[in-house]
């Protein structure tokens, strides 16, 4: 039985964020979202949607000249049909990534997929909730913090030396419009932390586009 997944969209552009940022990547924004966070800029993908089978959703990414494939939201993992989906694009050849929130877990995900891991910070307004599953093998995933002040800073620093994740892949990005890039820059230097700087591309290529990418 083919599985049914709604959603949103399926494009071409730059991957924007992690350390795949400026690549061209096929993005598939799976609709439907259980958090809030104050500086989305995807409030689309709530609801709004089509619901496809895998085997449609493939042939749509074919359309494109990438072998990267992002799976983005809303928050994939709440359809629990994104995980056959990430196998069979694995299986085609695909390197695939997911972004996905901290408060879920991915323990099922399929090892070759990277995992883009947002941990919610507190003026996120998401609420704070991590699954402390995600952080037992991070052999191929990436933790990302968005800050919004330097409150937020403070507790991500917190957050990444309690939980021992120096030598993980840790990306800062600032809050659009929030943190100005200089200032987390300064941050990071200023406190010897251990985190790589990472902006929004998209938001400096396309500053007026409603799409988070």
């Amino acid at each position: 039985m083919n599985k049914i997944l709604k959603i949103n969209e399926i494009f071409f552009s730059l991957q924007g964020e992690s350390s795949k940022s400026g690549l061209p990547t096929t993005f598939i924004r799976l609709s439907g979202c259980h958090l809030r966070c104050q500086y989305c800029d995807t409030k689309y993908a709530y609801h709004n949607g089509e619901n496809l089978d895998i085997k449609s959703i493939i042939k749509k990414v074919k359309n494109y000249q990438s072998k990267h494939v992002c799976i983005t939201g809303g928050e994939p993992l709440l359809q629990k049909s994104v995980y056959p989906l990430m196998t069979q694009l694995c299986d085609k050849g695909y390197k695939v990534s997911l972004e996905t929130s901290g408060d879920k877990s991915a323990v099922l995900v399929d090892n070759r997929v990277k995992k883009i891991i947002d941990i919610k910070t507190p003026d996120s307004k998401a609420g704070v909730s991590v699954h402390f599953d995600n952080l037992k093998n991070l052999s191929n995933t990436e933790l990302k913090f968005v800050i919004c002040s330097d409150k937020d800073f403070n507790w991500a620093e917190n957050f990444v030396k309690e939980n021992n994740l120096s030598e993980s892949k840790i990306l800062y990005s600032p809050s659009f419009g929030e943190v100005t890039a200089t200032h987390l820059a300064e941050k990071i230097l200023s406190s010897g932390s251990s985190a790589q700087l990472q902006i929004q591309l998209h938001k400096y290529l396309w500053p007026n586009k409603e799409s988070g990418i």
